[in-house]
């Protein structure tokens, strides 16, 4: 592990093992009240993003009308169930993210990947902030064609703002939805439990179109 580079995604045979038992998480949201876990209501839909370290960034979705539940995990890797430490030491190949359960007919998915665009600094590949390795890059994972068609437009359609502001080129990677791993119960709704705690998140302060994907 010594001398491991931090912003080198892990080759899959060198992954760590993880286990089978999953995070066993609380079964309500410290500030929305609502169901942790499935089973959600049988309208909603699943949005899962990553945009640096999770605890601001689960604070960004909770606060957007319209959001039924957060919770923060693992997504994007090749451990199954990983803890915190693991993630951390970069070799799970997991990214933190948020899982955003939603109602669409009170906010849209091009309104969530608003938010997601505008919470963050897309382009700085491997890290965000000070906050710098694997765990902490950009990732939109969806969950149906219309949500992929969607999120492709949207990086299509913000780059040119972010190219006429001086920044490089986008590196969020946008892919269908792999296994979401619940983080430990002290990450759920973190900085609702620690207001003044550390929050890494820092937008380009650059507005990102919306409207860019016609709706499936």
């Amino acid at each position: 592990m010594f001398g491991f580079a931090k912003t080198q995604m892990v080759a899959p045979e060198k992954a760590l093992p993880g286990r089978d038992e999953s995070m066993p998480v609380p079964s309500r949201h410290e500030v929305l009240g609502t169901p942790l876990t499935p089973p959600f209501p049988g309208h909603a839909e699943v949005a899962d993003f990553a945009l640096g370290c999770f605890w601001g960034a689960e604070r960004k979705f909770w606060e957007t009308e319209g959001v039924i539940t957060t919770a923060t995990g693992y997504q994007g890797g090749y451990t199954a169930n990983p803890t915190y430490e693991e993630v951390c030491s970069g070799h799970t190949g997991h990214t933190e993210a948020v899982r955003v359960v939603y109602d669409p007919a009170k906010v849209s998915y091009e309104t969530l990947l608003k938010v997601f665009w505008e919470s963050h600094d897309p382009t700085q590949g491997m890290r965000q902030g000070n906050d710098v390795g694997t765990q902490y890059r950009s990732a939109i994972f969806t969950h149906s064609d219309a949500q992929q068609a969607q999120a492709e437009a949207s990086r299509a359609a913000y780059q040119p703002t972010l190219t006429a502001a001086g920044y490089p080129e986008i590196t969020t990677e946008i892919a269908k939805a792999p296994p979401f791993y619940y983080a430990e119960p002290y990450h759920q709704q973190y900085l609702h439990k620690v207001p003044n705690g550390y929050c890494g998140l820092g937008g380009t302060g650059l507005t990102c179109p919306v409207g860019v994907a016609p709706a499936e």
